[in-house]
């Protein structure tokens, strides 16, 4: 389509053809060749990239309602229901962002009550040898970054603002948690899995990039922005696809010998992305000083917000750069 990116026209076709709108990952996922049949001539060489999407709606009325049946599929049935081979890997290949469950955000605050409430159990419980619980808090802060990246691209989208700024303190606080479990934990656990300087340096780093996350929404509630400029959009959807891959790689670290080939693509990917966003940056910054010449306030704080998602992706890279330096130690 032309005046649009690839990822931009894959987004007007998912809406068109299923009723579906959200936040595209500018960077695709992967890419496909098949042969197209046209109705006069020869058949056609084509290259498809694959984007993927956070769906934040899907609705009732769309442009070719009549034309197309709509359903959704687990991974596993969708892999099935596709004949091309090298999409059917994609998708299987695919996975979706963790749901953190009621218990395991209530964990904690669970623990901590136990502790005060039977200070004998508690003694008790220091006695014994511990490895503490890092692998489930790290699966636990990234189900917070994936939540707080999904709010943010919704804030962006222009969805509830107030509320989405909302969400995006809520999960910030509920990372702090997690993050000030962990260093507790560093102190007091006697054996850890890695090295403490490598718990402590992934903690930290998802720390900050759900703190910038955080950074973004305060920006635009404290400057009431109501004028989000397309690229902004754009870097949301990759923010929003860095901490997906966030949340698929720290399940892989419990076995990072058997991970490590899968956690090198994962880590990759985050680092491809970034540099796309870097690009996305340049060109809407371009754009927004020939667009608000005559108007420095409002280049001041939008580029202000520039600056904070583009923080937010380069704290993903670092990220990546952590659990690239826990494979290359441990693997």
């Amino acid at each position: 389509m032309r005046g649009v990116g690839d990822h931009q026209a894959a987004a007007i076709e998912a809406w068109e053809e299923a009723g579906v709108r959200g936040a595209v990952c500018a960077t695709p996922l992967g890419q496909f060749g098949y042969r197209k049949r046209r109705r006069v001539g020869p058949p056609r060489e084509m290259l498809v990239a694959v984007y993927c999407m956070l769906v934040t709606e899907q609705a009732a009325e769309w442009p070719e309602r009549h034309q197309r049946v709509t359903q959704w599929f687990d991974l596993a049935d969708a892999a099935d229901a596709v004949a091309e081979p090298t999409l059917k890997l994609l998708i299987a290949g695919f996975a979706p962002p963790p749901r953190l469950s009621f218990v395991d955000r209530m964990l904690p605050e669970v623990r901590a009550r136990i502790g005060r409430s039977v200070p004998m159990l508690g003694w008790f419980q220091s006695l014994l040898p511990k490895t503490g619980r890092f692998f489930e808090q790290f699966d636990a802060h990234a189900a917070e970054l994936t939540s707080g990246a999904a709010a943010l691209s919704r804030l962006l989208h222009g969805e509830n603002v107030d509320e989405q700024i909302a969400a995006i303190a809520r999960h910030e606080h509920a990372a702090d948690d997690i993050t000030r479990e962990v260093m507790q934990d560093v102190r007091r656990i006697f054996v850890t899995p890695f090295d403490r300087s490598a718990i402590t340096g992934l903690v930290n780093t998802m720390d900050d990039a759900i703190d910038q996350m955080h950074q973004t929404a305060n920006t635009i509630a404290l400057y009431q922005v109501t004028e989000i400029q397309p690229q902004m959009r754009d870097m949301a959807g990759i923010i929003v696809e860095a901490a997906r891959l966030t949340a698929e790689a720290t399940p892989l670290l419990r076995s990072l010998g058997k991970n490590a080939h899968r956690l090198h693509e994962l880590t990759e990917r985050i680092i491809k992305i970034e540099g796309d966003a870097d690009a996305i940056h340049a060109d809407g910054l371009r754009a927004l000083f020939k667009a608000k010449a005559q108007a420095p306030m409002d280049f001041i704080i939008s580029r202000e917000i520039y600056g904070h998602l583009e923080r937010v992706v380069d704290r993903f890279e670092d990220v990546a750069d952590e659990i690239q330096g826990l494979v290359i130690d441990h693997a």
